[in-house]
């Protein structure tokens, strides 16, 4: 069965929202699961227009626009500062490059793993959270069956689309509850939420 079809047939709620909202488009990571990563750290709270003019100045350092981890690890604080990257910010895209030298941050070799291993593998580098590797999850290795529920905007449109008035931890298991219909496709449920515009 097509996807969101499936999706209609158990919740009424996302149905209406799927036939109002624009058709999802596909992503362009091509599997670079380590230069997502990269990017997702440059864009940790700032707006994405800050972000991509950061990122654009980072990759600019290097000759080939690629900051591969040998060469990232090679570079000074003060190159990367003129970038426009924080002091916090560089230690945690130098940590990546480190786990990418000493572990691997391969696209195939983590294709091989569940949802849940790739969560636990990659968290332990400082500065990358579960939140971050969700996104990489669902975006860069297009996993079908992800609920990103720390994700704020994904919280405020499933309170707003259900009318949920509970809070705190009565919240969280009332919209796990929901996503539950949701499966195997909680991916694409989650990225029709994001592009929903509801009626004000």
């Amino acid at each position: 069965m097509i996807p969101e079809i499936y999706l209609a047939s158990k919740d009424a709620v996302l149905a209406s929202i799927i036939e109002t909202t624009p058709t999802l488009k596909t992503t362009d990571w091509n599997n670079d699961v380590y230069l997502a990563l990269l990017e997702s750290i440059v864009s940790q709270q700032i707006s994405t227009k800050a972000a991509d003019s950061i990122f654009a100045r980072f990759r600019a350092l290097f000759d080939d626009s690629y900051p591969h981890p040998e060469l990232l690890i090679g570079k000074t604080i003060e190159e990367l500062r003129g970038a426009g990257l924080s002091f916090q910010k560089i230690n945690y895209l130098q940590n990546v490059a480190v786990f990418a030298i000493e572990k691997g941050i391969d696209y195939h070799q983590l294709s091989n793993m569940t949802d849940d291993e790739i969560v636990a593998y990659l968290i332990p580098i400082k500065g990358v959270g579960r939140w971050t590797v969700e996104m990489l999850l669902m975006f860069v290795m297009e996993r079908p069956d992800v609920f990103p529920i720390d994700d704020l905007v994904i919280r405020q449109k499933m309170v707003r689309a259900y009318n949920l008035t509970e809070t705190g931890r009565v919240l969280y298991k009332e919209l796990h509850v929901i996503a539950e219909n949701w499966r195997p496709y909680r991916t694409m449920a989650c990225r029709y939420l994001w592009r929903w515009k509801p009626e004000l």
